[in-house]
């Protein structure tokens, strides 16, 4: 009976907060692709709305007008996506990952690089004098926020110190960080960002790990501003698939360095993994977690971490066998949680 709620609720949500203006571009965008009857489509995203807790967004991005039930099954949408997120993380303790501050100081020994914060005075002016004499050039970050945004890395030498102090407290950008150093394996794909490694653990088991690769002269390599996307084999580091982007395409090697993605080893995997496995039990309470994880020249490192992973990138159509996504997974590991319970 629960679940049938859960299920209304999210539907009834949906319809509430919808952009109709987008939901019939959806519908027009399927007809285009399939031919099928926009009535018929209509129809089968709302089914699918309650049947799947999948909204236009996830019928188009996951390309469920392609799958039979038994596929369709398989797809974690963003209801249930949200789901597990409620289920397994603890309101009271998701403010050490929403909080940026709070984060670094929670995990510091996983950072494996310098960091301050900025506070409206004279004696941390000069601390923050020093670091940057240290440091030629810096991160800057808000305390909060997504998908790369507000983060800048700024050459600080030669600079007006006090003039970027001041615009970083205008700002709220008060969070700085020294500029992070990848393995050079990993920085020939695209010397110009970090390209982390997206990894997803639940109940402190790795259920999803891609690499993030910048594109263009973005400093970042998220996949909404831009960068690509590849799936990693967890068991054995090495991406069996193509890399794709945003907009749809899909690479073997990067578009502007020639070099090969797909095959392409993680190096030092199974250092990453038990790394990021006891990232994961620092806060327990938070059990569904994305973490950001760079591979330095030596050892791996946490950039960040959400408490709120997307799901929009585990299981894009070209990252698929057989139209299976990963829900099944996820089902396995809660499953074995419940049965110690």
């Amino acid at each position: 009976m629960g679940k049938i709620v859960d299920k209304f609720t999210y539907l009834f949500s949906r319809i509430i907060h919808m952009d109709y203006h987008k939901f019939f571009d959806t519908i027009n965008f399927v007809h285009q692709k399939n031919g099928k009857n926009r009535i018929a489509i209509f129809f089968d995203i709302v089914y699918c709305g309650f049947k799947y807790q999948a909204g236009y967004m996830d019928y188009k991005l996951f390309e469920m007008y392609n799958l039979n039930k038994q596929q369709r099954s398989t797809i974690i949408t963003r209801g249930i996506n949200n789901s597990i997120f409620k289920k397994y993380n603890d309101p009271v303790f998701i403010k050490y990952f929403h909080n940026k501050l709070l984060f670094n100081k929670k995990f510091n020994k996983y950072l494996c690089r310098d960091w301050m914060e900025i506070i409206e005075s004279d004696e941390n002016f000069s601390k923050f004098k020093e670091f940057c004499k240290k440091h030629q050039k810096i991160v800057i970050k808000p305390y909060s926020g997504s998908c790369g945004q507000n983060i800048e890395i700024i050459d600080v030498k030669n600079k007006d110190l006090k003039e970027i102090y001041n615009n970083l407290i205008k700002t709220g950008r008060t969070l700085v960080e020294e500029q992070a150093v990848q393995c050079e394996e990993i920085s020939k794909l695209h010397p110009s960002s970090i390209n982390t490694i997206r990894m997803v653990t639940l109940n402190q088991e790795i259920v999803a790990a891609f690499l993030r690769i910048g594109n263009d002269n973005n400093v970042v390599d998220n996949f909404n501003h831009g960068g690509l996307a590849a799936p990693i084999n967890i068991e054995t580091g090495i991406i069996d698939y193509l890399a794709i982007s945003k907009d749809g395409n899909i690479y073997e090697r990067h578009p502007l360095t020639n070099e090969p993605i797909l095959w392409f080893q993680i190096p030092k995997w199974p250092r990453i993994k038990r790394f990021v496995i006891q990232a994961s039990k620092e806060v327990p309470e938070v059990g569904y977690v994305g973490w950001d994880v760079c591979l330095g020249p030596k050892d791996p490192f946490l950039i960040e971490a959400n408490e709120f992973p997307g799901h929009d990138i585990y299981q894009l159509p070209p990252h698929r066998t057989n139209g299976q996504g990963l829900l099944p997974r996820f089902k396995e590991v809660m499953d074995k949680k419940e049965n110690k319970e």
